[in-house]
C-alpha cells in the first residue's frame, strides 16, 4: 500500500511538471507575442533548474527524485526560445543556451564548485 501511494505521488508529480508550463507556451503561441514575459525571471528559473539537476546527477541520487527537472528545463527552454522568436531574433538565444550548456560541464569540474553552487546563503 505504501509503495502504490508513493508510486502515485511520484507520478503525479511528474504529470503536474509536464503540463506546468503548457499554458504559459500556449498563451505565448497564440498571442505571437512575448510581452508580459520577463526574460531575466526565466534566465534564473532556468539556471536554478540546471543547478540542482547538475547537483542531483553529481552526487548520483535516484532519478525519480528529480526527474521533474528536465521536463521543467525542457519547458522553460522552449519558453525561451519563444521569447526570442517573437521578440524577432532567435539567434539572441545562442549565446544563453550556450552558457547553460557551459555551465552544465563546468559545474561538475571540482566538488567544491559543485558544493558552493548549492550552497545556502
Amino acid at each position: 500500500m505504501r509503495a502504490a501511494l508513493l508510486g502515485l505521488c511520484n507520478w503525479s508529480t511528474l504529470a503536474v511538471c509536464a503540463a506546468l508550463k503548457l499554458p504559459q507556451v500556449s498563451a505565448l503561441l497564440a498571442a505571437r507575442s512575448a510581452r508580459g514575459l520577463s526574460l531575466p525571471s526565466l534566465l534564473l528559473e532556468l539556471a536554478g533548474f540546471l543547478v540542482f539537476l547538475r547537483y542531483q546527477v553529481y552526487y548520483e541520487y535516484p532519478l525519480l527524485t528529480y526527474l521533474e527537472y528536465p521536463i521543467l528545463i525542457a519547458q522553460d527552454v522552449i519558453l525561451l526560445l519563444c521569447v526570442f522568436r517573437f521578440s524577432g531574433n532567435v539567434y539572441r538565444a545562442a549565446p544563453y543556451l550556450a552558457l547553460f550548456v557551459a555551465s552544465w560541464f563546468l559545474l561538475s569540474l571540482r566538488k567544491w564548485v559543485m558544493d558552493l553552487a548549492m550552497q545556502e546563503s
